[in-house]
């Protein structure tokens, strides 16, 4: 599939050296990383990668045990709530689950973010709320609950919520998860075409692969909280690192029962091989 090449002007995104602990245990290791303006950057890993953790700093959710993060040259560690506030505005985050305010039409879940952050007339509203439904093709549905809406629909019900603003920066968690096939491309399709269209910036956290390949521009690879690879597409596929293959190829790590160290945690002491298992 041919892509527009996205105009790298400046990044979006700037993280270094990023570090979180949740009490003694360290969740993200020295994490660094850049986004560009007006390309698509996937974050994908396994479970317990350290994924969501990242993507909750960029939201501004966390705060580093030590490191960095610049969201459009703004460093969220130095703003003050009400500039924190007025950053929002420039950025959208469309969730997992939709998020949409299930005793709210669809209508009033997308003009929501204008009502509250704008002194636009209603009439303007409507039409900018009309116009967002219009891109995600759901024209003449706004007067429904989200409980009438398929998953799809909700999806991207989410979507015009989050680009209601016009953000330069878009975040979208696990978008085609819970998805058939067909409804999950049409998605994909839908970021490209409003990456093309508004030339924003996204960021999309996701572990299917599919989608990864077809949207990225570069994608990040996370293993363990550390940053294993930063790479196109063409070069995350060519890659000999043995974790990021068996992570492509879905093959587990193989591994062999230590029974020592499984006595040991049976008995309270995992100080050595907490997971009793030896790596081989």
């Amino acid at each position: 599939m041919t892509r527009r090449s996205p105009k790298f002007i400046t990044n979006s995104v700037e993280v270094v050296n990023l570090n979180t602990h949740f009490g003694d245990r360290q969740i993200l290791h020295d994490v660094s990383l850049e986004v560009r303006k007006g390309e698509i950057m996937v974050i994908m890993g396994g479970s317990g990668s350290g994924k969501t953790t990242l993507l909750n700093h960029l939201l501004g959710l966390l705060s580093p045990s030590s490191g960095t993060v610049r969201i459009l040259d703004h460093d969220l560690g130095k703003l003050s709530p009400m500039e924190r506030q007025l950053l929002r505005t420039r950025t959208g985050v469309a969730f997992q689950s939709g998020a949409l305010f299930s005793s709210m039409s669809i209508g009033d879940n997308i003009a929501l973010p204008l009502r509250e952050h704008t002194g636009l007339d209603p009439t303007t509203i409507g039409i900018m709320t009309r116009l967002k439904l219009e891109v995600v093709s759901l024209a003449g549905f706004e007067d429904l609950k989200p409980a009438e809406l398929s998953g799809g629909m909700i999806k991207r019900a989410a979507l015009a919520r989050a680009i209601v603003m016009d953000p330069e920066l878009l975040f979208c968690d696990e978008p085609s998860a819970g998805l058939d096939p067909v409804v999950a491309a049409s998605i994909d399709d839908l970021i490209l075409r409003l990456r093309d269209a508004m030339g924003m910036s996204i960021v999309v956290v996701t572990h299917d692969l599919d989608s990864t390949f077809k949207i990225a521009d570069r994608i990040c690879v996370l293993d363990k909280g550390r940053v294993l690879a930063l790479d196109t597409v063409e070069a995350i596929r060519a890659s000999t690192d043995i974790r990021i293959q068996n992570l492509l190829n879905r093959r587990t790590e193989e591994a062999e029962p230590d029974p020592d160290a499984y006595l040991r945690r049976l008995l309270g002491d995992s100080s050595n091989q907490p997971d009793g298992i030896r790596r081989t």
